[in-house]
């Protein structure tokens, strides 16, 4: 990768936004899970992205994150998918007692008295989730991780190793800021999705076919520095032994992104309509 970057602020032409379309049967983005219970957050934690472009740059645990703290991170909810809780037993292979959480003088963990031979944990994950995540940054650090997804060093992950990513992962670099990336990209979901969304729409027919809307909105968390909300998932360290994070302002809003659909529905005029507007006092004749 090019040298680190510094923390003042780049010419416009010298910044860029690489796009990652985070898709797969399963993903996991944990911030404060711990021990026997591992949560999911309902979108990827910038620990979890930074994460997976280390492991494509072949950065070892150890190494620092200086080229990958300084990215600014845009967050696109596709499809949120749904909450999947998996549940496990564990147990030692060899038979013997599962250790507790206390350790002896020599800093060994003492094994469970009753004897306890089977463990349960509690894992939890999105399925079906389709995100698109944004990062803006020095143009020669964005041009080498695009690369480096496309080639990544190390198998990559969303969240957690049993979560690979399905393709494509990069969609390219884009000009611009993370708002107006995020707005003006198609929309990311699965030709089943968009099947099941164009017969929930019910539009007429067209002379050349179903006419149905070219936008839709949908969620997304963009890092703002005068951002009102706060999240702790930030990394400083992979280091095991150092692992530690810091918070990063963002700010949650909705775009109106592209459909994708090859007929959009227009007005008379030619401006972009929505799907019809439901009015339930209509109903009651108010």
């Amino acid at each position: 990768m090019t040298s680190s970057p510094t923390t003042s602020p780049q010419p416009t032409g010298d910044r860029a936004v690489l796009l990652l379309r985070l898709a797969g049967p399963m993903q996991s983005w944990g911030s404060r899970s711990a021990f026997n219970r591992r949560e999911t957050n309902p979108e990827p934690t910038k620990s979890g992205v930074i994460g997976l472009l280390a492991a494509a740059s072949g950065l070892a645990r150890e190494d620092p994150l200086d080229e990958l703290i300084p990215l600014s991170l845009g967050i696109r909810v596709d499809q949120p998918g749904s909450l999947l809780r998996d549940y496990h037993i564990v147990s030692d292979y060899r038979g013997r007692p599962l250790p507790q959480a206390g350790v002896s003088t020599k800093g060994l963990q003492k094994p469970t008295s009753p004897a306890k031979n089977t463990h349960v944990t509690t894992r939890y994950y999105l399925q079906d989730a389709v995100f698109l995540a944004a990062l803006a940054g020095h143009r020669g650090v964005i041009e080498a991780l695009d690369q480096a997804v496309r080639a990544p060093a190390f198998p990559l992950a969303l969240g957690r190793r049993s979560c690979p990513p399905t393709q494509p992962l990069s969609l390219g670099l884009r000009e611009g800021s993370l708002e107006d990336v995020l707005r003006e990209e198609p929309w990311q979901v699965s030709r089943r999705v968009r099947e099941q969304y164009a017969a929930q729409c019910g539009r007429d027919r067209g002379a050349d076919g179903p006419l149905y809307p070219a936008r839709l909105d949908r969620s997304v968390t963009l890092e703002d520095p005068s951002g009102d909300d706060v999240l702790h998932d930030a990394p400083v360290s992979f280091d095991p032994y150092t692992r530690s994070f810091t918070s990063r302002r963002v700010r949650h809003t909705w775009l109106r992104i592209p459909t994708g659909f090859p007929q959009p529905d227009t007005t008379a005029t030619g401006e972009l309509a929505g799907p019809a507007e439901h009015d339930p006092f209509a109903l009651l004749g108010w």
